[in-house]
This record gives C-alpha cells, sequence and structure tokens, in this order.
C-alpha cells in the first residue's frame, strides 16, 4: 500500500477520500535534485488540506519541458522513490504529458499550489479548482542552480 500510484487507483482513492470530506491539495512537478525550495512546497502544500497528491513529471516530460541533455538528473523511479520517503506526501501519480491538466481534471482537487514564480492565471488547471495557494519561493533554490554550481565547482 505504498504512495506511489496509478490514475485508475488514484481516482478510486480520490473517491473514497471525497466521501469521506476529506480536503484534496494537489501540487506537481520534476523534482529534479531535491532542494529546500521543494520540501518548502510540499510542507505548504499539505497545510492547505488533509491529502497531498503529487504530480510528478516523467522523465520523457521533462527531456521535452527543459530542452536540455542530461535531464532529468535523476530518473523518475529514483524521483518517486524520494518523494514517497517525504511524510507530507499522500500520494505521487506519475504523469507523461507536458503538463498535468488531464490529471487534475481526472482528480478533482480542491487546492492547487504551486511556487509563486508561477503566475495565477499561468497556474496550469486553475479553472478546474477553488482554491489556488501559491507559495513564497527560495530564490537561490532551484534544480537548475545547483546543477550550474555542480559544473563550475
Amino acid at each position: 500500500m505504498g504512495k506511489i500510484k496509478t490514475l485508475s487507483a488514484l481516482k478510486k482513492i480520490v473517491n473514497k477520500l471525497k466521501k469521506q470530506n476529506k480536503h484534496i491539495v494537489f501540487t506537481n512537478g520534476c523534482f529534479d535534485i531535491l532542494h529546500p525550495g521543494h520540501i518548502k512546497v510540499l510542507k505548504e502544500a499539505k497545510e492547505n488540506g488533509d491529502i497531498l497528491i503529487v504530480g510528478l513529471n516523467s522523465d520523457s516530460s521533462i527531456r521535452k519541458i527543459k530542452g536540455k541533455q542530461g535531464r532529468p538528473i535523476l530518473d523518475e523511479k529514483a524521483r518517486m522513490q524520494i518523494l514517497e520517503a517525504i511524510e507530507v506526501v499522500s500520494y505521487i501519480v506519475l504523469f507523461h504529458e507536458l503538463t498535468p491538466y488531464n490529471l487534475i481534471k481526472a482528480i478533482r482537487p480542491d487546492c492547487l499550489v504551486k511556487g509563486e514564480d508561477w503566475g495565477k492565471n499561468k497556474i496550469v488547471g486553475s479553472n478546474l479548482v477553488d482554491i489556488i495557494h501559491r507559495v513564497k519561493i527560495y530564490p537561490k533554490y532551484s534544480t537548475s542552480r545547483i546543477i550550474d554550481k555542480i559544473k563550475h565547482a
């Protein structure tokens, strides 16, 4: 009974949770080279509800989004394993599209959480939920910055 779920399994779980009046929160990302900024988003996301679902970009979607050689640094299995160990994360679902729109549409969370670097009108799926919470980010932490720092060390 791990945290990593297929979309079909997760939809069944979410339906049961909603019948129990649980508040479902969703966030998503690549979570490649986990850093304090990621942890802040996850913790704040969980503070907004009872259940935190993390949509995780697959390796193929990250390659399309980043368009960079060598990304992701950690493969999807490793990233899922790391997220699974984080207490505030309730469930993890992998998605292969460029955006989690179809995932959000299928799950219908009560709240979406993203970093404040995402403009409120640019948050994918914002038209599908009632609540959007934007987390103040730590500007010095980003996976790209960490990679650059390692390259120049």
